[in-house]
């Protein structure tokens, strides 16, 4: 089964730049402004450093 990566926009404070765009390796995550960051389902490998790096647990790697 393939792993996807999904928000929970319920954990995302959504008050600051989100850390973990950064971390993409695949540069499948973007953020405007302070809303819950975006996937790029075309980008992202589901490698997992995102949802590693997310200290809310918004990021989440399911499958």
């Amino acid at each position: 089964m393939k792993k996807v990566l999904t928000i929970v926009v319920e954990n995302c404070p959504q008050n600051h730049k989100c850390p973990a765009v950064a971390i993409c390796p695949m540069q499948a995550l973007s953020q405007i402004d302070f809303h819950a960051p975006i996937i790029d389902t075309h980008r992202c490998i589901a490698c997992g450093k995102c949802s590693d790096f997310c200290p809310k647990h918004a990021l989440v790697l399911q499958g």
